[in-house]
């Protein structure tokens, strides 16, 4: 399976996906850790998280896949959200709380 199949199997069977650098318990920069905490704020404790360090090819591909440069990458029902700058913006206007709500976690 190429590796744009994996992500959009994943992105397609989470309601959330964040790809990231490191773990939500162990995040490996500051953005991931701040991704980490704006999900956590937002009261969304399950997700599906994808450490891209551990794979070189996953990494390069959600940039693809996205055509977006950085990581963190969230996404919210199949839909690409944007980074951690975004998602700041997001939360701040109560919009990604909105994004989240009804969706288990």
């Amino acid at each position: 399976m190429d590796i744009q199949a994996v992500i959009q199997e994943q992105v397609s069977n989470n309601p959330v996906v964040l790809y990231m650098k490191g773990t939500p318990t162990f995040p490996q920069c500051g953005f991931s850790a701040s991704a980490v905490g704006i999900l956590k704020a937002c009261g969304l404790g399950q997700y599906l998280a994808v450490n891209v360090l551990e794979s070189p090819e996953i990494r390069q591909g959600i940039k693809e896949f996205s055509n977006w440069p950085t990581i963190p990458q969230l996404y919210v029902k199949g839909e690409f959200v944007g980074g951690s700058d975004i998602m700041r913006e997001l939360y701040d206007s109560g919009e990604l709380k909105q994004m989240l709500d009804g969706i288990a976690g």
